[in-house]
């Protein structure tokens, strides 16, 4: 089968598999995981923070940041897509106590003017906004990179009002992958990250948050309470190493099989493509074939490959290194079997 529901379907390559056997451990509770420690130690040079924390997935790391940076009653403005609103079971508002305070973007990104205005806390009637969170690469909008200056111009205002900005970077080595500009750069305007080391960067299961020293205090009790404090678990750290030490530079090729479907799709009559492809994610339309979605996707499983449905009429391709050119072409060849019946 040809997988493009997700990039988190990767499965660890030999490289990972061997680091797992071979690598030393302790018990990370402790704080005596010597793989995690440097995994950690990494992931913050990387991102320019003074310090991170290995977490068991991307939700987790969004929700230990709420849980930190919140207090219960408080609101935390988003983006009206966001993957933290639409996807984590409403998990900000169950576990932090807080209500979440929506903002249509442009292809993700927020209006830095209406963020301002939306900010709330002097009247007694209102919550006081708690945290701002940011999407980059934003999932719903097809992996759209948020724009440097936007998300800068929304950590400026953010300080002005002294409120913490967090990133949701689930796919951010995606953005770098696609502008060249690095996830530090990146970083350095938000007060917390969280990214992924089991999408593309191709480990098997895992995220990293970091953020201050304080905040990774705070985020590792918090850890604990969700009962993410495991024990020997090097053996899960060590493929993350390989994962940001060796596989970055290889999520160009994610990204530029990504732009070959999705050129490749828009020659084929019924099917428009209704995102600007910058990374590894496209939105087919197939609204002007007159196919059903749950239809298509059955028939293109009949035919070896797999996708997702993203809503009415759309469906969702995302590339991953598992997917070969071969495999792009193939695609293409089905789909435009599939459409023209």
């Amino acid at each position: 089968m040809i997988d493009l529901r997700s990039d988190t379907v990767t499965k660890p390559d030999e490289r990972m598999r061997k680091a797992m056997y071979e690598a030393e451990v302790g018990d990370d509770v402790y704080g005596e995981d010597p793989t995690v420690n440097r995994l950690e130690e990494m992931a913050a040079d990387l991102l320019g923070k003074e310090a991170a924390l290995f977490v068991t997935s991307g939700t987790q790391g969004n929700q230990i940041a709420g849980l930190v940076h919140c207090r219960q009653g408080q609101e935390v403005i988003m983006e009206s897509q966001a993957h933290l609103f639409l996807y984590e079971a409403a998990a900000m508002s169950a576990l932090a106590g807080v209500q979440i305070k929506t903002l249509e973007g442009k292809r993700g990104a927020m209006n830095p003017a209406e963020v301002e205005a939306a900010i709330r806390g002097a009247d007694i009637h209102e919550p006081e906004t708690g945290l701002i969170t940011l999407e980059n690469t934003h999932n719903k909008a097809g992996g759209a990179v948020l724009p440097l200056e936007n998300m800068r111009d929304i950590h400026e205002i953010a300080k002005k009002h002294h409120i913490p900005v967090h990133l949701d970077g689930a796919r951010l080595f995606n953005a770098q992958a696609a502008t060249g500009i690095s996830v530090k750069e990146y970083a350095q305007d938000t007060d917390t990250v969280q990214f992924c080391l089991s999408k593309g960067l191709g480990a098997p299961v895992g995220s990293i948050i970091a953020g201050s020293r304080d905040f990774i205090k705070q985020a590792r009790k918090w850890r604990k309470r969700l009962g993410g404090g495991l024990r020997q678990v090097g053996v899960i750290a060590a493929p993350g190493i390989i994962a940001l030490s060796e596989n970055a530079e290889r999520l160009k090729t994610d990204n530029a099989n990504a732009k070959r479907l999705a050129d490749g799709l828009l020659n084929i009559d019924g099917v428009v493509i209704d995102n600007e492809v910058e990374t590894n994610i496209i939105l087919m339309n197939l609204s002007d074939s007159g196919m059903e979605t749950a239809v298509f996707l059955e028939q293109l499983r009949d035919n070896g490959i797999i996708a997702g449905g993203f809503g009415p009429g759309i469906v969702r391709f995302v590339t991953n290194n598992g997917v070969s050119e071969e495999d792009i072409d193939e695609t293409l060849s089905v789909v435009e079997k599939i459409v023209r019946g």
